[in-house]
Formats: structure tokens, sequence, C-alpha cells
């Protein structure tokens, strides 16, 4: 008897330990449970607010990628995609070819000819739109005559469909017929073939951006030098620093936070500014002025047959380099104090 009790003595801590910890794992569990089932029910009408828009994004967005990712690792074009012919239909015969549609892309000239192009037109167009933007945004932040009405002719081209602004550009750019080449000929000077020749077409195309891209840049700035405290100017002005000096250590860091966001998001959307350069050139003359996403486009639906492949692969590598510069503009961000 005594052996006994001491026998189930020994083994009660064990077991008492064993429950302990199985009672925690279930109380763990159960509070997670619990939080989850909490939260839902607090915020339902939060939840069912957000849920169609998840459900739209995910339809319009995920599937669209899912899919483009999926044709990017098969040899996918018109010929062997499934499709209907009158009453007939013929099924995908279409075979999966892993990375090397990514292979030939990175080790072919077109992609990397095509990507420092691309790199040049981003760069130029948002160091440019950045610099006017920040000029104009100072300008009209002062107190001068007419301020309003300045304001509205700024913001005007970016009130105008992006569409009807490229195509006012393409007309004044006609060699024969566009008012620049009349002012020119006033002047005694000869025509500019602005489109048909590869490096004024480049200079061409990345002003009509500029002139676009301004207003956003200018609206953003203003707000943030409008939100930039006045005594600062002043105590500094006492001080006896100098405009250069107060727009170096008062002015830019106080757009800092606003400079970050509008630079990032400039340069994804001229990264992937398809309008300007598609209607304005097409990517011509020849492929001078071919960006990324335009050539993407091409290989869907200009070439024959469509490369639907080839289309998808250059769509997904676009996606990862903006993805990286994503990534390593916030850790550069990070370093130098900011949070983002």
């Amino acid at each position: 008897m005594a052996l006994d009790t001491s026998s189930t003595s020994s083994q009660s801590p064990a077991k008492a330990a064993g429950g302990d910890t199985a009672r925690g794992r279930s109380r763990g569990t159960g509070n997670r449970r619990g939080t989850l089932r909490r939260s839902l029910a607090t915020h339902w009408y939060a939840w069912a607010m957000v849920a169609p828009v998840v459900l739209v994004i995910g339809v319009i967005i995920g599937y669209p990628l899912v899919r483009g990712i999926w044709l990017s690792l098969t040899d996918a074009n018109e010929r062997n995609v499934e499709r209907s012919i009158g009453v007939n239909h013929i099924p995908a015969t279409y075979e999966f070819v892993g990375v090397d549609n990514y292979v030939d892309a990175l080790t072919g000239g077109q992609f990397l000819g095509t990507l420092g192009w691309t790199l040049v037109w981003t760069v130029g167009c948002v160091s440019v739109t950045f610099a006017l933007g920040l000029g104009l945004a100072n300008l009209l932040n002062r107190r001068i005559a007419g301020r309003s009405v300045y304001r509205m002719l700024l913001i005007l081209p970016w009130a105008v469909p992006g569409f009807v602004s490229v195509f006012a550009w393409r007309f004044l750019y006609n060699e024969d017929n566009g008012l620049l080449n009349k002012i020119l000929a006033g002047g005694g000077i000869d025509a500019v073939p602005w489109l048909n020749d590869p490096t004024w077409a480049k200079f061409s195309v990345i002003a009509v951006n500029v002139w676009l891209g301004v207003p956003f840049m200018m609206v953003a700035l203003l707000g943030g030098l409008q939100s930039i405290p006045g005594e600062l100017y002043e105590a500094a002005e006492m001080d006896g620093a100098g405009a250069l000096q107060r727009f170096r250590h008062i002015t830019m860091p106080g757009l800092r936070s606003v400079s970050t966001t509008v630079i990032l998001l400039s340069t994804i959307w001229t990264f992937n500014m398809f309008p300007v350069i598609f209607l304005l050139t097409r990517g011509g003359p020849g492929e001078a002025t071919q960006i990324l996403v335009t050539q993407a486009y091409k290989f869907s639906f200009e070439i024959s047959p469509r490369d639907y492949a080839q289309s998808s692969t250059w769509g997904v590598l676009i996606l990862i380099l903006l993805m990286a510069f994503a990534a390593v503009y916030r850790r550069v961000l990070r370093k130098q104090g900011d949070v983002w």
C-alpha cells in the first residue's frame, strides 16, 4: 500500500505538469480565438465594410497577377492558348518551361537595353519634376499678387485628362504643321524633328511627362511648406541666417516626410507611365523611346504571333524591380531616421 502511494505520488507531479502545460496551451489557443472572436463581434461593421473591397481587389488584382506569373513559366502564345473559332473549341497546348523565359529576358540585350532607357526616363522625369515642383511651391508659398490665379493655372495640366494633354502635345510637336516649329520658323530656325529623331523624341516625351507631373508635385510640396511653422524662419532670420541657409536647414528637413512619399509615388508612376510613351511615339522612332511596360504591351498585342509568355515575364520583372526599389528606398529612409 505504501508502494502504491509512493508510486502515485511520484507520478503525480509529471501528470500535473503535463496537465498544466496542456491547459496552458489550451488557454493560449483559446485566448487567441477569443480575441479574434471579440474583435469580430466588436468591429463587425468595419469587417463587413472592408470585405467587399478586399474581395474586389483580390479578383481584379490577385487573379491576373497569379495568372501572369503562371503564363511567364510557360511558352504560351497566340497559337497554343485555349481559344474558340466559330463553334470549334481548341484546347490549350502550351507547356511548362520553368524559368527559361526569365533567363532569356535577363541574358538578352533587348530587356537590358530597354531597362537602361527606362531608368534614364524615370530618373530624368522624377528629378526635373521634383525640382520644378519645389521651386513653384516656394513661389506660391509667398504672399504675391494673384497667387490663387497662378495656382489654378498651374494645376490645370493635372485637371485635363492625360490622353487629351498627350494628343495636344503631339499636335504641337508635329514637324510640318506644329506650333513649336512654326515659332522656330518665324525666328529663322529650321524645323526640329521632335518625334522623328531618337534623341529629340526622348527629350520630347520627358518634357510632356514633366508637364503632367509638376502639378501633383507642386501641390504636395506646397502643403508640406505650409505645415512648417513660420516661427522657425523668423528665428533663423533674426540669427542672421540667409535665404539659402534657411532653405537648407529648415525647408528641406521640414519637407522630408512629404518628399519621400511623393518621390516614391512619382517613381512608380513614371516607371509604368504607359499613356505618354504609347500615345506620343508608340515607342518610336524604332525602339528609341520604348520602356518596359510599353514593350510588354507590344509582346502581347502588337507582334504576331502574340507572345503572352514573354509579356507576362516582363510584367513580373517590372513588379520585382519596383518592389526591390521600394524595399531599398524604405531601408535607406530608416537608416536616416525616417519612418515610412
